[in-house]
C-alpha cells in the first residue's frame, strides 16, 4: 500500500491534470505543467489569447477550504516562480495573470481568474 505521501502525490497529478482539461474546454491552451524553479513550482502555465497565464491548482476537501489555501506565503511563492518563467515563456502574450483552479470531489472546477492580483506585463 502506497505511503501518505505517495497518495497525495497521485491526487495532486489528478487535479493538475483535471484542471488542465478544464482550462483547455475554456480556449486555455496549456504551455507547461508542473515547472519548477529556484524559488518555487508553478503548476500549469498557459495562453490565453495574449495573455500568459500562471495557474496554481488547489484540491481541496471543500471550496472554502481551497480559497483558505491560497494564504500569503503560496502567494509569494507562485508569484516569485512567475517571475522567474514570464521571459521563457512570454513570446507573443502582452500581459500576464495569476489563476488559480480549486478542484473539489465530486464537483465542477473553480477557476479564479487574476485569483490575488493583476500583474501586468514583467520585464
Amino acid at each position: 500500500m502506497p505511503g501518505r505521501r505517495q497518495r497525495a502525490e497521485r491526487r495532486g497529478r489528478w487535479a493538475e491534470a483535471a484542471a488542465a482539461l478544464y482550462l483547455q474546454a475554456k480556449g486555455y491552451r496549456i504551455l507547461a505543467r508542473r515547472v519548477r524553479t529556484r524559488v518555487g513550482e508553478v503548476d500549469i502555465v498557459a495562453r490565453h489569447g495574449d495573455t500568459l497565464v500562471f495557474v496554481e491548482v488547489k484540491l481541496r476537501s471543500t471550496l472554502d477550504s481551497g480559497h483558505q489555501a491560497l494564504h500569503p506565503a503560496a502567494r509569494q511563492r507562485i508569484d516569485a516562480a512567475a517571475r522567474v518563467l514570464t521571459p521563457r515563456y512570454l513570446g507573443a502574450c502582452t500581459t500576464t495573470r495569476i489563476d488559480a483552479v480549486l478542484i473539489r470531489p465530486w464537483g465542477w472546477p473553480q477557476h479564479l481568474i487574476a485569483a490575488w492580483r493583476e500583474t501586468g506585463r514583467w520585464t
